[in-house]
This record gives structure tokens, C-alpha cells and sequence, in this order.
């Protein structure tokens, strides 16, 4: 079985590397001659556990190809995957120029029956966007060419994404045709042999389940944070709650850990599409609305615990240890992240920043530019530090050695954001310690 993606970003050399992986031949297409040329080497452009030993492998097995002419590989294809970008216009909605244009170029050069797919993350009504617009450019050729198009939107969790996708607890695809239907089986049988979860529906329904699971997600976040800053105050423990809580079957454990907010390519973008698509359509998400200003207050709130911790002292001059700079583990990804707010007001309070990140400095880089100081391990961050703020679990940071932190220190002060510390541990080594929803 032969398909394209188009688009080597996350979703599309994901995606593209574990259809491969299961012997489909694949020609991941970008527009970007240089990630291209990078690709073909086995170089890897994005951070993720395990997916450059897997796209070496499969270039080397033929089955994994990469282009910049998505034209002159059309005619061997039997599925087409849009993976391109859809980054969200200055209103909050998607932009969805990127998935347009590819669905042009597919009209203006398809000559036989292709299913095309909508893989990145689009508003309901996109996918008869699409087919309008490869109509357009068919009729333009007088061509009279069979196609259907589908949405197969991804559930990707970075740093984890090679195991969601090869053992999905659920596939969805929005189809129009019995004839899709039936390919699109196919091409996901091998994934689900033991267990074929593959959730098909019509199109607008898989358009709108994207966006409603990273939303519900994304509320739980936001209402757990709420519920911590209202611990806060009122004595109670925010784990304690969680547990409570947790251990009813209706409510279930995940998404309930307070924090510093949440970010990254997927949670902030599709909770402002959907409200965008909510105004454009007469309606108000009100509850969404709410998640999201709860969550941009959270990712200050460790920079209120700071001036709390200083009781009133200018932060002029001082220096904060800063662990973490992605927005989650086992990426790279600073999209949204707490860090780049934080790192903005600590500058902004005349501070001297000394970070370090596993894996995301390089990143960091790229973006803050020498605005922080990059410190070669989490012990050299803390160096003569007036306080530490954990911003990423990752886990290096799980367990460190209190005593020797303490001596590297001037003021032993801990800021935890992800309450992964040990408080009796701390406070054993005569820290002061504040963390969220205690």
C-alpha cells in the first residue's frame, strides 16, 4: 500500500515513520527543501524518544522517502494525508491556508481515484473546504476524476507519541464513502489486530472530536488549578483532594495534577479555535472561556510566589535557578510554555536567570536569544542562586540532593510548579518551600 503525508512536522513524520513502520510504503512531502535534505540524512528536526532510530531504519528498508514535489509521487498513492500546519490567526481561529493549498495542489495534478485525508487539527466544516477546493481545480482541467475526502484527526502525546500511535486506544475517521471506509481499514488494521478500535463517523463529528477531547482535557487542568489556589486559602491539601476525588469511577485520575498552567502546540491553540468556531457560529463557550483565563493567570503564579517569598523586597538584582523550560517532559517543545512567561517577567523584575533544560535549551536559544544564563546541569543552575523555580518534571529533577543545593545556594528558597518535591525532605534541609494548592 502506498500514501503521502504532507507536512514533516510533528503529526506528519510521526505518522509517516509508523505506517512505515508496519510496511506501507510512505513519501513524506514538505515544502521546506532543507528539512528535506536533513530528513534523507536521518537527521531528526524535532525532539522525540525513539523516532530517529525508527526513520533511519525504515529509509534504509526503502519504505520511508521524503520529497518536495508532492506532484510527481501522486499517481502511486492510494491515500493522501494533509498533516501541514494550521496556526491560529491573530482572532483565534485556525488558519487554514496551508491545508487549502495542499488540497489545490492535489486537484491540480490527481489523475486517478485518491482518498484524501485531513490529519492536522481543523475546524468543523474544513474537510468541505477541502473537496470545494479540489473540485475547483479539476473542473478547471475538465478533469472528471472520483476522490473522497476524510478526517483522521491525531492524539498525539508528545515525548510519547511513537507508542500512542502504534497502540492506539482509539482511532478516529470521519468518512462520506463505504469505498474510503474500506481503504482506510485497511491502512489501520495492522495497528489494531488484537483490538480494532477505529471510531468511524461522518466527517463533521471526527472534526469536532479533536478539538472537544484537547478541551475537556485542558478544562480539567484549569478547574484543578482553580481548586488549588482555592486550597490555598482555605488550608486545605491539593493532592489530598485529587485523591478524593480521583477515586470516583465517574471523575477518573488523570488531568487532575495542579500546576503552573498549561501549554505546548495543541491545548492553547484548539481552546481558542473551538471558541472562535462557537462566535462564528452564534454561540458563546463559556466554560472555555473561563479555562482559558484561568490558565494564562497560572502561568504567573509561581512570579507571585516569588514576591510573596520576598515579602515585598524588590527582585532587582537577584538570581532565580530556573528548572525546566519546555512546556512538558520528553520534548523539546516551548510553545506556549510557562517558561517564556516567566522568564519575561523575571527579566522585566531586573533578575538574573541561570536555567537549564534536558533537553530544550537549544530551543530556548532560539527564542530568548543570551536572556538567560544556560547552565550546564541542574546543580550549576542553582549556583549562588536566590531561589529555585521548578517549572518541567522532568525526572532528573525528581530526586536531587538537597544538601549539596543548599551550600550552591545564597537563599535557600524552592518554588515548586509541578509539586513533585518531598516538603518533610525540604524542610529537613531548612528550605523554605512553596508549592500550588498547599
Amino acid at each position: 500500500m502506498n500514501i503521502a503525508i504532507v507536512g514533516t512536522g510533528y503529526v506528519g513524520l510521526v505518522s509517516g515513520t509508523c505506517f512505515a513502520e508496519t510496511g506501507i510504503n510512505v513519501t513524506c512531502v514538505d515544502v521546506d527543501e532543507k528539512k528535506i535534505e536533513r530528513l534523507k540524512q536521518g537527521e531528526m528536526p524535532i525532539y522525540e524518544p525513539g523516532l530517529d532510530q525508527m526513520v533511519q531504519k525504515n529509509i534504509k528498508a526503502g519504505r520511508l522517502k521524503f520529497t518536495t514535489d508532492l506532484a510527481s509521487v501522486l499517481d502511486e498513492q492510494e491515500v493522501v494525508f494533509s498533516a501541514v500546519g494550521t496556526p491560529p490567526d491573530e482572532d483565534g481561529s485556525a488558519d487554514l491556508k496551508y491545508v487549502l493549498q495542499v488540497a489545490r495542489t492535489i486537484g491540480q495534478n490527481m489523475n486517478k481515484y485518491l482518498v484524501v485525508v485531513t490529519k492536522s487539527t481543523v475546524p468543523v466544516g474544513t474537510a468541505r473546504k477541502v473537496r470545494a477546493a479540489i473540485e475547483e481545480e479539476l473542473q478547471k482541467r475538465g478533469a472528471d476524476i472520483p476522490f473522497d475526502v476524510a478526517s483522521n484527526p491525531e492524539f498525539l502525546k508528545e515525548g510519547n507519541a511513537i507508542k500512542d500511535f502504534m497502540s492506539p486506544d482509539r482511532v478516529v475517521v470521519g468518512v462520506e464513502s463505504e469505498k474510503a471506509k474500506k481503504i482506510l481499514t485497511k491502512l489501520y488494521k495492522p495497528f489494531l489486530i488484537n483490538n480494532f478500535r477505529v471510531i468511524f463517523m461522518d466527517i463533521p463529528s471526527a472534526e469536532m472530536t479533536k478539538y472537544a477531547a484537547n478541551s475537556m482535557l485542558a478544562t480539567r487542568i484549569s478547574f484543578m488549578n482553580d481548586i488549588a489556589n482555592l486550597c490555598e486559602r482555605v488550608g486545605a491539601d491539593v493532592n489530598m483532594v485529587r485523591a478524593g476525588i480521583g477515586a470516583d469511577t465517574r471523575i477518573g485520575r488523570k488531568f487532575l495534577y495542579a500546576g503552573c498552567g498549561y501549554g505546548g502546540s495543541c491545548f492553547p491553540k484548539d481552546v481558542k479555535a473551538l471558541i472562535k468556531t462557537a462566535d462564528q457560529n452564534g454561540y458563546s463557550m463559556e466554560v472555555l472561556k473561563a479555562v482559558e483565563r484561568v490558565n494564562e493567570r497560572q502561568k504567573g503564579i509561581l512570579f507571585e510566589k516569588l514576591q510573596k517569598a520576598f515579602r515585598g523586597d524588590t527582585l532587582q538584582g537577584k538570581t532565580i535557578a530556573m528548572w525546566g523550560l519546555s512546556f512538558k517532559p520528553e520534548t523539546d517543545d516551548m510553545r506556549e510554555s510557562t517558561a517564556l512567561v516567566m522568564i519575561d517577567k523575571l527579566i522585566k523584575a531586573g533578575c538574573s536567570i541561570r536555567a537549564y533544560d534536558p533537553i530544550a535549551m537549544d530551543e530556548c536559544k532560539r527564542r530568548v536569544g543570551d536572556a538567560v544564563i544556560y547552565c550546564r546541569d541542574m546543580y550549576d543552575a542553582v549556583l549562588d542562586a536566590d531561589a529555585l523555580l521548578l517549572l518541567t518534571e522532568w525526572k532528573e529533577f525528581r530526586l536531587p540532593t538537597w544538601g549539596v543545593i543548599k551550600k550552591a545556594m545564597r537563599r535557600p528558597l524552592v518554588i515548586d510548579g509541578r509539586n513533585i518535591f518531598d516538603i518533610e525532605e525540604l524542610e529537613e534541609n531548612a528550605f523554605e518551600y512553596y508549592c500550588i494548592g498547599k
